[in-house]
């Protein structure tokens, strides 16, 4: 089966319900977000509204309790090979025992497909351009946080996927470590050309990262707001925050999201 439209990446109609005693509770209900290839899509959301969740369903890695997943054309049933996921809780993605070379070097030799000098090769590569050249025996409880968030985007990376989902990858890292992480993210996204879709609960970041952010309503969530982030490359943590385009982004996501929670007179004041 395929998908009518010409978007590389598509969910129409996706609905997530959980039981639940007497009933059961809908997380989503029929979300519609369509993805052109190489685009950087942030998904932001009032907590709890079903943004992991529509993640999760998009990598073939949950079920939809109803509509359908298309990647270039084809329905997503499984976790599809071009599409690799990046969690949020990295300390437990990464493998404690194995060396950041190791670790990075994980999902191409659970490949099969490569020889040991191609990963090798690839391997410091990847190492290199998330800037840990000289750690690569390192294991991870001897980096900073930051830095193990660095091998888990390397790790992800060298298996050179189409698409990279990231579930609030920053979220547990201090303010400028997490700005060094989105300047390595948005490099890394320019020199690859992959297609980003990237959860956080922080307007700001999604506003800074993205070409689009979708934000969704409380559960049972819909799309509330699809915008288009119209800013120029390369952004600039202090001048691109400064424009008054960024601000009206940000005054019109702020305004959505404190309507969804019920802060209607922060609401007006944010519009």
């Amino acid at each position: 089966m395929t998908s009518s439209t010409a978007a590389y990446l598509c969910a129409r109609g996706v609905r997530k319900a959980y039981a639940a005693p007497g009933g059961s509770t809908v997380a989503l209900s029929g979300v519609d977000v369509d993805i052109e290839r190489g685009t950087f899509v942030s998904i932001i959301g009032p907590s709890g509204c079903g943004k992991s969740t529509l993640l999760q369903i998009i990598a073939g890695l949950v079920p939809a309790s109803g509509g359908e997943i298309f990647l270039n054309g084809r329905k997503v049933e499984e976790p599809p090979p071009p599409v690799i996921y990046v969690f949020q809780q990295y300390q437990r993605s990464l493998f404690p025992w194995k060396t950041v070379q190791r670790n990075v070097a994980y999902g191409l030799e659970n490949r099969g497909a490569y020889d040991a000098a191609e990963i090798e090769r690839r391997t410091r590569e990847l190492i290199r351009l998330v800037k840990l050249s000289g750690f690569e025996n390192h294991y991870p409880w001897q980096l900073s946080g930051g830095m193990q968030q660095r091998v888990a985007i390397a790790r992800a990376l060298v298996c050179r996927p189409d698409v990279l989902l990231m579930d609030e990858p920053f979220s547990s890292v201090d303010a400028l470590t997490r700005a060094g992480l989105q300047e390595l993210l948005l490099q890394l996204w320019r020199e690859l050309k992959f297609t980003v879709v990237f959860v956080t609960h922080d307007v700001d970041e999604a506003i800074y990262l993205s070409t689009r952010v979708v934000a969704l309503s409380r559960a049972p969530a819909r799309v509330a707001v699809d915008i288009a982030i119209d800013l120029p490359h390369p952004r600039d943590q202090i001048a691109t925050r400064e424009l008054p385009r960024y601000l009206e982004y940000r005054h019109r996501l702020l305004a959505q999201l404190f309507a969804e929670e019920g802060l209607e007179s922060t609401a007006r004041a944010a519009a």
